[in-house]
């Protein structure tokens, strides 16, 4: 698209006096950025650039797992859930100079039935909201609200069992169960406002249904960073956890819609990845 032809002349801009040589490569179908991510690893690349959205971030942070290569971002995306939990400026001329000169830093990954999420897997509302998303025919945050609205009105909240280790067994309704590495979803929308990229831990939130009269202050706090302020929220931090829902389904994997069986085995891989974040 035009928009990433400028992001190519802003990155040969930017490293024109750093110590890199930039090679320029393009996915063809889905999964190929992970295998680009990978031979590039093994090719010995300091950086691998992920330019886009969280799905082609998520793929290419798949290739780069226990490798030296380290990943940098230019956000390109509706929410850009990872590139914000890392401060990186959403500016595309900013962001080439953090990937140039920014430093390197070493962040948690954790695993949903083995596949690698880096901010959040979620089942329930926002599963669907991201697979209904995925069909819209517009991207960006409004087309996203609309979505969100639009499904709201039909859903129906279902019943989970979360064994969560170092904790007791819940039961419960919830609107949404996430399982959380970063705090926010994308777009600054915090749904786990304690959670960590480097604690070795995996925070667990159940937000449980509320009425239409709830949403607005739910929505501020869910912005705000408040959001454990809620009576509607409880949270845990673990190492491992095991949701079992009513029925196999869709689950989300940093916004990206994946159908998985009822029973999702989530766990961390402490400090996984390299990546590059702004200097303090």
């Amino acid at each position: 698209t035009s928009s990433k032809s400028g992001v190519v002349s802003k990155l040969i801009e930017v490293f024109a006096d750093s110590p890199y040589t930039l090679y320029f490569t393009y996915t063809s179908y889905a999964g190929h950025a992970s295998e680009l991510a990978e031979d590039a690893a093994k090719a010995g690349f300091a950086r691998v650039i992920a330019v886009g959205g969280d799905g082609t971030v998520n793929e290419v942070a798949r290739g780069l797992l226990h490798t030296q290569t380290a990943l940098s971002i230019i956000p390109m995306g509706s929410g850009n859930g990872l590139a914000r939990a890392l401060g990186l400026p959403m500016n595309i001329k900013r962001a080439a100079e953090i990937a140039a000169r920014g430093k390197i830093d070493n962040i948690d990954c954790c695993l949903a039935n083995k596949s690698p999420f880096f901010c959040t897997c979620g089942m329930g509302f926002d599963a669907e909201v991201s697979a209904a998303f995925a069909e819209a025919p517009f991207r960006g945050f409004i087309s996203y609200a609309a979505t969100s609205l639009e499904r709201y009105i039909n859903y129906k909240p279902s019943t989970y069992t979360i064994e969560i280790e170092g904790h007791e067994t819940v039961r419960s309704e919830a609107f949404v169960v996430a399982a959380a590495n970063a705090s926010q979803y994308g777009n600054n929308a915090h749904i786990a406002p304690n959670a960590s990229m480097t604690d070795g831990k995996v925070d667990i939130v159940i937000l449980k249904p509320f009425s239409v009269l709830d949403m607005p202050q739910l929505t501020l706090q869910l912005f705000s960073k408040r959001l454990e302020e809620s009576t509607y929220q409880e949270s845990y931090q673990t190492s491992r956890a095991t949701f079992i829902r009513e029925s196999a389904g869709v689950v989300h994997l940093d916004g990206e819609p994946v159908e998985m069986p009822e029973r999702i085995e989530i766990e961390v891989l402490p400090q996984a990845i390299h990546v590059i974040r702004p200097e303090e």
